[in-house]
C-alpha cells in the first residue's frame, strides 16, 4: 500500500494520508505543545498484535494531563482507534504506531489553554530507527556522550513523552550523527547517566543490570519496564540507580531500549570499546526472551501484554 492509500485518524475520522493536515498556525507547531506515543504491532506467529497498547496509551493520558490537556476521548475509545487506524491501512506486517494529542489552531501566544486539543493517530512501517545491519546485531553501535545535558525537573516535566522534550534530543543525536557515531548518551545536570536520545540505558557489571531511575531524568520507558519484568522472572540481578560517566567505560556490557529501537547492543562509548565489543550474554538473554514475549511465544507475558488486531 502506497501513502497515497493510507489513513489517518483524525479526531475520530479516518483521514487520506495526504489530507491529514493541519493549520499552520496550530499552536503545537509553534509553542511545542503535544504530547505523543510510540507503539509497536509485531506479526505474531498468531496474528498481528500490539504490544503494551494499554499501557502506551496510559502513558499518553497521563503525559497530557501533566500539560493541562484535555482530551476528549477515552482510554479504551483511544486504544480502539489505534486498531482501527491499524485495520484501515491493511496493516500486513509490523508496524510503528504514532498517537499523538496537541493543542490545535486558535488563539496565539504562549497559552495553550484556549485551544481545542486535537488527537491522530498515524502508522508506518520503521524498521532502521537505529542501524539494523547483521554487523550491529552481532557487535552493536558506536556512540558518545554528548555535550547537550538532559533536561532538567525543574525546567520540564521529563515524565510526559512530550515534543518540547525531543528538541533536546534532537540537538544530541545530530550532534553525535556529525561526529561519526549512531547514538548520544546524555547526562544529567549532577553528571549522572540519564539515557541515549531516544532511548533509555541499561550496563551491566560484575553480571548485575543496572539502569538510571526515573527521578534522575531518564524517561519511564516501556521497553525499559519490560527488560526489568523479564530480568525479574529470569531471576537476573539488577538494581536502578545512579550511573556514573566513566561506569560506562567499564561496563561488562551496555544496551539500550525503546519502541522504535528494540533492544540494541553496545560496541563502544567515547571511542572506548565496551568489554570486547560484542553482544554480551545478558544483553543476548534479554533479547531472545523479549523477542518470545513480543512474537506470542511466552504464554505468561504475551497474554499480559498483547492485544491482538481483529
Amino acid at each position: 500500500m502506497t501513502n497515497n492509500e493510507k489513513k489517518i485518524w483524525m479526531d475520530g475520522f479516518l483521514v487520506d494520508w495526504n489530507k491529514a493536515t493541519i493549520h499552520i498556525l496550530t499552536h503545537a507547531l509553534h509553542y511545542a505543545t503535544a504530547v505523543f506515543e510510540g507503539i509497536r504491532c509485531y506479526k505474531t506467529v498468531n496474528g498481528l498484535a500490539v504490544f503494551r497498547l494499554s499501557d502506551h496509551i496510559q502513558r499518553l493520558i497521563n503525559s497530557g494531563k501533566i500539560y493541562f490537556m484535555d482530551i476528549k476521548y477515552s482510554k479504551e475509545q483511544l486504544e480502539k482507534a489505534v486498531i482501527d487506524t491499524i485495520n484501515a491501512n491493511k496493516v500486513g506486517e509490523e508496524s510503528y504506531i504514532r498517537p499523538i494529542a496537541y493543542y490545535g489552531y486558535g488563539k496565539m501566544g504562549v497559552n495553550p489553554l484556549p485551544n481545542k486539543v486535537s488527537v491522530a493517530i498515524a502508522t508506518w512501517i520503521w524498521d532502521e530507527h537505529l542501524k539494523k545491519e547483521k554487523q550491529y546485531e552481532e557487535k552493536g553501535i558506536r556512540l558518545m556522550v554528548s555535550a547537550w545535558m538532559r533536561i532538567d525537573g525543574r525546567t520540564m516535566p521529563f515524565l510526559a513523552k512530550a515534543t518540547a522534550n525531543y528538541a533536546n534530543s534532537a540537538l544530541a543525536r545530530v550532534e553525535a550523527l556529525k561526529a561519526g557515531f549512531d547514538e548520544a548518551i546524555m547526562l544529567n545536570t549532577n553528571g549522572k547517566v540519564v539515557e541515549a536520545s531516544a532511548e533509555n540505558i541499561f550496563i551491566v557489571r560484575d553480571s548485575l543490570l543496572i539502569t538510571p531511575p526515573t527521578s534522575s531524568g531518564a524517561l519511564n520507558g516501556i521497553t525499559r519496564d519490560t527488560v526489568l519484568a523479564i530480568a525479574k522472572e529470569n531471576k537476573i540481578r539488577y538494581e536502578i540507580r545512579d550511573i556514573s560517566r566513566d561506569e560506562l567505560y567499564i561496563s561488562d556490557e551496555i544496551f539500550l531500549t525503546g519502541t522504535a529501537a528494540g533492544i540494541k547492543p553496545v560496541a563502544e562509548i567515547d571511542n572506548r570499546s565496551i568489554a570486547d565489543g560484542k553482544e554480551g550474554w545478558i544483553t543476548r538473554r534479554l533479547k531472545e526472551r523479549f523477542e518470545l514475549v513480543v512474537y506470542d511465544r511466552d504464554d505468561e507475558l504475551s497474554k499480559k501484554w498483547l492485544t491482538y488486531v481483529e
